[in-house]
């Protein structure tokens, strides 16, 4: 499959609080928070949505395109990206702006408050997907994930006017996003990516309801933490799957994408939704062991065996004949 990634491009700032949040919030107070959190540590990593789902697929051994807007500071990124795989030639790169600044302060019980600098990423808007699509030959499907908001509208529009295969994944512009531009976005998807309190906000945001979001997706893929995947699809039985065991919780950023990733690899190899879901979890469960999005390491007999053990010999089998890594 050809598959375009669009979405925001950046560096992550990982900043830890050796704290609790909640524990600093006073509910009489919460209409003028004013706080400062003294954090222990700092970590700049590479980052933004599109670039860690195409990583993660990079890592799986695919070949995927990625479409989004950066400064002229992303020499050193797009070269680590084309050695993972990555097709950077869709990369708009900006004349004005740097490549946009994700900045993130995670508590100990893994809650996090974030904020975001666009940068170039407010360029991204400008990019169209029909180039793209004549210079590799076609477009199988375009991930639209978190990115510029007029953009992301931009990108589905210009799918649905000349027929591309398209997945939602609006991710953190939801808050940004209002009830018609979320319609927009979702309406004519083959697939709609969202964690659980981002599907409730969709349903809340536009009016729909489950089923009448389902009336206008193909796949609804939410994802639940540690309780795994959910799947559903209109007039089909929900698909469940359980999440894979952790060795340890270093840190959360990224683990949406790397999902995404696996799932998107599953779909590559045509094994179906279940197992799609599955490889998406695997991967997860490296991201969350793994300070970094993009930091961790995917080796084919370790990551087979985990496999295994979370899905079944089966299972580890079918992903086996696909995974071409070492």
């Amino acid at each position: 499959m050809r598959i375009a990634v669009t979405g925001s491009i950046a560096t992550d700032h990982l900043m830890t609080f050796p704290g609790r949040f909640a524990d600093q919030l006073l509910p009489e107070e919460l209409h003028r928070v004013s706080l400062s959190f003294l954090v222990d540590t700092l970590d700049i990593r590479r980052g933004g949505c599109a670039p860690n789902i195409c990583f993660g697929m990079g890592v799986l051994g695919l070949r995927p395109i990625l479409v989004g807007a950066a400064g002229a500071d992303f020499t050193d990124y797009r070269s680590w990206l084309d050695r993972h795989r990555v097709d950077t030639h869709s990369v708009h790169i900006s004349e004005t702006h740097h490549t946009a600044r994700f900045l993130c302060t995670t508590d100990e019980d893994h809650n996090q408050i974030a904020s975001f600098y666009t940068g170039a990423m407010s360029e991204a808007r400008e990019i169209e997907l029909r180039p793209v699509a004549e210079r590799i030959g076609g477009l199988d499907l375009v991930v639209i994930a978190a990115n510029d908001p007029e953009a992301m509208i931009r990108h589905s529009e210009e799918c649905r006017e000349r027929g591309y295969t398209f997945a939602a994944d609006p991710s953190q512009q939801l808050a940004r996003m209002g009830k018609h531009d979320i319609r927009g976005l979702v309406d004519g998807a083959a697939y709609l990516f969202t964690n659980e309190y981002e599907a409730a906000l969709i349903e809340e945001k536009t009016g729909w309801s489950n089923e009448e979001i389902l009336d206008r997706v193909g796949i609804r893929v939410t994802t639940l933490g540690a309780d795994g995947v959910r799947i559903d699809r209109r007039g089909e039985e929900t698909i469940r799957v359980a999440s894979c065991e952790e060795y340890r919780k270093a840190d959360p950023t990224g683990v949406g994408d790397a999902f995404r990733a696996g799932f998107l690899a599953g779909l590559t190899w045509d094994l179906g939704l279940e197992r799609a879901a599955q490889v998406g979890c695997m991967l997860a469960t490296l991201v969350i062991e793994t300070v970094g999005t993009q930091e961790y390491a995917l080796r084919r007999d370790p990551f087979l065996e985990r496999f295994a053990k979370a899905y079944g010999f089966e299972a580890a089998e079918e992903v086996g004949a696909h995974l071409k890594v070492a």
